[in-house]
């Protein structure tokens, strides 16, 4: 008799159809993070400083361990059932009001943010416990109390933040997001109980696939909505056109990066992988932050270029710059590190547009925010029309391989 008031088997089917899909519930819990994306890339729009920059990397941090945590939990649970959907539903409260605190994380609403945080976090992996350990799951069940032990470290110091002074705080979240990112690479290891076997972190590789490459798509869209929204505001001009074109156009060279080849490869890869587990973890749990941390990069330089195309005298300045042509690179590194984790070479014009794009950074001062980001448009252009090249020669070398 289960113990817990949990009736049912929880637990997502291994086999057919529900052992992939990616439920309803599931994109309805995703709405929570496009407010979040919202918050964090209007964050430092309003404060584009390296101070503020570092806050949000902080807070972006926490928003994609929120999220992709979650992730996995609904790769292994089964989202059909009613005690399931119950939980995402309660976790997009909480996530709910973690986002609402972001524009004042670091002032008034730290507590607010940490506590939404924390609660996601260990409600999460404790419904989990239960609902292995009643299908006696066992190994998977010591998987998920390692996994919480780590919770109760970050969350203690997430809390401590919450609550301290602003100067201390950023200082107390470094250590805290520290310690959600080496937990998975350590594999939860806790004394006395060792690492979490690698046999317990398996999961489907086309869900997790999927689902990254739907956070990626909410993402990219607050590109669109910051365009559109500042745009609206302005009165008609060409240069308004010409910047909205800009973002629009780089918006697009984005999502060519990743789902003209990239996300098919990196789903097929995992699929047919033995250990879908370690790829799962690699590819789809580290990598995804920095091409998020590039996306948000790119749509506070898309206000930025709207608000003001030409800058001060025709100039870029040094901040401005930065984020126009880092979120490119940052982005572009994160595509890199993908594709290579998916099985493939290092890609060598991927690389080369990266120095290209330092380059640009290094002359920026000479050029308008409008220009520079067409330049950076280049960049990635080529990039992307190499990549396709690439990527057809290969198709057909094995077309003929098969013949």
């Amino acid at each position: 008799m289960p113990r817990t008031g949990f009736t049912r088997n929880l637990l997502r089917p291994t086999t057919g159809d529900e052992s992939h899909r990616v439920t309803f519930v599931e994109l309805f819990f995703d709405l929570v993070f496009v407010f979040a994306i919202t918050q964090l890339s209007h964050s430092l729009i309003d404060e584009p400083t390296l101070l503020r920059f570092a806050e949000v990397l902080i807070l972006v941090g926490a928003v994609w361990w929120a999220w992709v945590d979650t992730t996995w939990i609904a790769n292994w649970l089964n989202p059909e059932r009613g005690a399931v959907r119950g939980m995402l539903i309660v976790l997009m409260l909480f996530g709910l009001l973690m986002s609402s605190a972001i524009p004042e994380a670091f002032t008034d609403k730290g507590w607010l943010f940490a506590i939404s945080f924390v609660a996601m976090q260990l409600s999460r992996t404790t419904f989990a416990y239960f609902s292995f350990r009643e299908q006696g799951r066992q190994e998977n069940a010591l998987n998920v109390v390692r996994i919480i032990i780590w919770y109760l470290a970050s969350g203690t110091l997430w809390i401590t933040g919450g609550f301290a002074d602003p100067e201390q705080r950023i200082w107390i979240w470094v250590v805290a997001l520290a310690i959600e990112c080496v937990g998975p690479a350590a594999r939860f290891w806790v004394p006395g109980m060792g690492k979490s076997p690698m046999e317990t972190w398996e999961v489907s590789g086309e869900h997790m696939a999927e689902r990254v490459g739907l956070f990626f798509i909410i993402a990219l869209g607050e590109s669109i909505i910051v365009t559109g929204s500042v745009f609206s505001a302005q009165p008609v001009s060409w240069e308004g056109f010409a910047a909205l074109l800009a973002a629009f156009v780089g918006t697009v060279l984005l999502w060519l990066l990743y789902f003209a080849h990239g996300e098919r490869s990196g789903s097929a890869y995992i699929a047919s992988a033995e250990s879908s587990g370690s790829i799962a973890r690699a590819t789809y749990t580290y990598i995804p932050i920095l091409m998020v941390i590039g996306i948000v990069l790119t749509a506070v330089g898309d206000d930025l270029v709207l608000a003001h195309p030409f800058g001060h005298h025709g100039e870029t300045d040094a901040a401005t710059a930065a984020i126009i042509t880092g979120g490119a690179a940052i982005y572009l590194f994160g595509t890199t590190l993908f594709k290579r984790s998916v099985g493939g070479p290092w890609l060598l014009p991927h690389l080369l547009g990266i120095v290209a794009l330092a380059a640009l950074f290094a002359i920026a001062g000479l050029l308008s925010p409008l220009v520079l980001t067409w330049l950076v448009n280049v960049v990635l252009f080529v990039v992307v029309v190499i990549d396709e090249w690439r990527y057809r020669r290969l198709v057909g070398a094995d077309a003929i391989r098969l013949e």
